[in-house]
């Protein structure tokens, strides 16, 4: 007789009683492979507690780690891209933006908000990936913008976090004034004496590091970030060598002068205090 013997009176759970494992209760890293619960990788400000990888996020969770309390005041929310030349690719840019809208919740490609860090005011621009690459498209310039205007009427410090692919190239030469747009404003924030802090997340790429991600009186940058103009590949291709080791990481970058400081994220909220309070003295 063999060892096995499925009997009657054994095991026989029924299938309405099996439980499943409920979905998105885990986070595979994807560079060091392992798993964690989700709560945990939230609690630690969604980096890898093995390897350090800083995962991709976006304004409402950088606000969450950055803001206390998780309490702010967005301002000029309800700013949406127009079409002023009736551009099309694959699709119309208009279902594009309605279609973007509707999937991530957002307006467009940038939001700002102002709160306090550890009591200490602070206006915020993040970019969100999720819109359309984070492109910088002309309600982006605006948003900047305007919300310098306001830390200028307020003499409050400004932070932008920057993660884009670059111009948005629905709105072509409309996106690239806004790289001189958003330039110039930021000299009259310089003017003021108003502190000017630039957080490059990964990736920072195209126009945006062409213009305001690089122009902060500190540049900080996520470990390991892509930070650079044009990508890896069609550098490669343009001047026909091998790249060195890291190039265009926030490592690298650093190492070659174009950046002030690299902080991770779990020290951010507490490193920007002490960059706040050392500007006020």
């Amino acid at each position: 007789m063999g060892w096995f013997k499925r009997l009657k009176e054994g095991i026989t759970t029924s299938t309405k009683e099996k439980k499943e494992t409920p979905e998105g209760l885990w986070y595979k890293c994807p560079s060091c492979k392992k798993i964690h619960t989700v709560q945990d990788h939230t609690a630690n400000k969604y980096v890898c507690s093995d390897c350090g990888y800083h995962e991709k996020i976006g304004s409402k969770e950088y606000f969450e780690v950055i803001f206390d309390d998780n309490q702010f005041t967005e301002l000029n929310e309800n700013l949406v891209s127009g079409d002023p030349l009736d551009f099309s690719d694959t699709k119309k840019y208009t279902d594009r933006l309605t279609d973007t809208i509707r999937k991530t919740n957002l307006k467009d490609a940038l939001r700002s908000a102002y709160g306090k860090v550890n009591g200490q005011d602070l206006v915020i621009c993040c970019m969100d990936f999720g819109f359309i690459g984070g492109s910088m498209g002309s309600v982006v310039g605006e948003k900047i913008s305007r919300s310098i205007d306001y830390c200028i009427k307020t003499k409050t410090p400004l932070l932008i976090i920057s993660k884009s692919g670059g111009a948005r190239m629905m709105e072509a030469a409309f996106s690239l004034m806004q790289m001189a747009k958003t330039s110039a404003k930021l000299s009259q924030l310089a003017q003021h004496k108003i502190p000017y802090i630039s957080l490059l997340t990964d990736p920072t790429t195209g126009g945006v590091t062409a213009s305001y991600a690089m122009l902060g009186d500190l540049n900080i940058a996520e470990p390991g970030s892509l930070i650079g103009f044009a990508g890896p590949r069609v550098v490669k291709e343009t001047i026909g060598k091998d790249l060195p080791k890291g190039f265009q990481t926030a490592e690298f970058v650093l190492e070659h002068g174009f950046l002030d400081k690299i902080i991770s994220r779990g020290e951010l909220k507490e490193k920007l205090s002490a960059l706040l309070k050392m500007f006020k003295d």
